[in-house]
C-alpha cells in the first residue's frame, strides 16, 4: 500500500465500550495510515455532555475529532452515532458502518420489544446489564470465552461511561434512524458486519459489503487482522462502490 498523508481512519467505539478497545488491531494496521481512537463524550476520561442526548453538542465536542479528510469508522452505536453526524459536521472521506445498519432495532435482530426489555433492565442494575451486554454481543464468535478474556483484557470489569451517558446510547440505539440520511449520503458509505453478528438481522448480514468470516459482532477482538486489511483498503480508496475492487490489494471475501 501506498504511503499518504490522506490515508487517515477515525476509529469510533460503540455502547459501553471505551476507545481502549481498538488496541484489539494494534500491531495489524499496514504502513501508510494515520489512526486515532477518540472516545465519546462521558466515555474513558471524556467528560459527559450536559444533555447527552443533544447531536449539536455533540458535533461541537466531537468536531475536531471527526475531521472531513478522514475515513470515519463506526462500530455498533458508533457506527449510528456516526452517520447522525452527517447532518451536522462536513462530511468525511467515507463513513464505515461497522455491525450497524441504518438503523439498531429489526424484527429479526434486536426487536424494539428486546431493546425496551433491556433499558429497562438497566434501569433497575446498570453495572449487571453493562457486564450481561458485553458477553451477550461476544455470542457470534467462534469462542466467545475467549472474546471475553480478551475484552475485560482491554476494558476491565467497569463501565467505562457514567450512567447517563449510557442510558442516552440505549436510547439512541432505540430511536435514531438515518434511512433518510444515508439513502442519499454525501460521502461513499461502507458496511461491514461478522458473518455471525448476534445483534444484526440476517438481511442486514446480507446486505453488507463486506461479510468477515468466522465473526460475530466483535471482529475487532475474533479478526483483527482480516478487519484491519479491510479498513486499510478503505482509507487507501474510499470512493470504490463496494469492497470487492480491492480484492487485488487485500483478500477481504467480499459479499457475493
Amino acid at each position: 500500500m501506498s504511503e499518504s498523508a490522506d490515508n487517515k481512519l477515525v476509529l469510533l467505539s460503540g455502547w459501553g465500550c471505551d476507545a481502549r478497545l481498538w488496541q484489539a488491531l494494534d500491531g495489524h494496521w499496514p504502513n501508510g495510515l494515520t489512526i486515532t481512537t477518540p472516545d465519546w463524550p462521558g466515555y474513558g476520561e471524556r467528560d459527559a455532555l450536559d444533555d447527552p442526548a443533544s447531536l449539536d453538542a455533540l458535533a461541537e465536542t466531537m468536531a475536531n475529532e471527526l475531521p472531513s479528510d478522514a475515513v470515519w469508522v463506526g462500530w455498533s452505536l458508533g457506527g449510528l452515532l456516526a452517520g447522525a453526524l452527517l447532518d451536522h459536521l462536513p462530511a468525511p472521506r467515507a463513513l464505515v458502518l461497522l455491525g450497524m445498519g441504518e438503523r439498531f432495532p429489526h424484527p429479526e435482530g434486536v426487536s424494539r420489544a428486546a431493546l425496551a426489555q433491556f433499558r429497562k433492565a438497566f434501569r433497575r442494575d446498570p453495572t449487571g446489564t453493562h457486564a450481561h451486554f458485553l458477553r451477550w454481543q461476544l455470542g457470534g464468535e467462534p469462542s466467545p470465552r475467549a472474546a471475553h478474556r480478551r475484552l475485560r483484557a482491554l476494558l476491565g470489569d467497569d463501565a467505562s461511561a457514567d450512567t447517563a451517558t449510557l442510558a442516552t446510547g440505549l436510547a439512541q440505539l432505540a430511536e435514531l434512524d438515518n434511512a433518510e440520511r444515508l439513502a442519499s449520503p454525501p460521502c461513499p458509505v461502507h458496511r461491514l458486519a461478522g458473518e455471525a453478528d448476534p445483534l444484526l438481522a440476517p438481511a442486514e448480514r446480507q446486505r453488507a459489503d463486506l461479510r468477515l468470516p468466522e465473526a460475530g459482532h466483535c471482529p475487532l477482538i475474533s479478526q483483527p487482522a482480516r478487519l484491519a486489511r479491510a479498513l486499510a483498503a478503505i482509507a487507501e480508496a474510499p470512493g470504490r462502490t463496494t469492497l470487492s475492487e480491492a480484492r487485488a490489494e487485500a483478500p477481504l471475501e467480499p459479499t457475493p
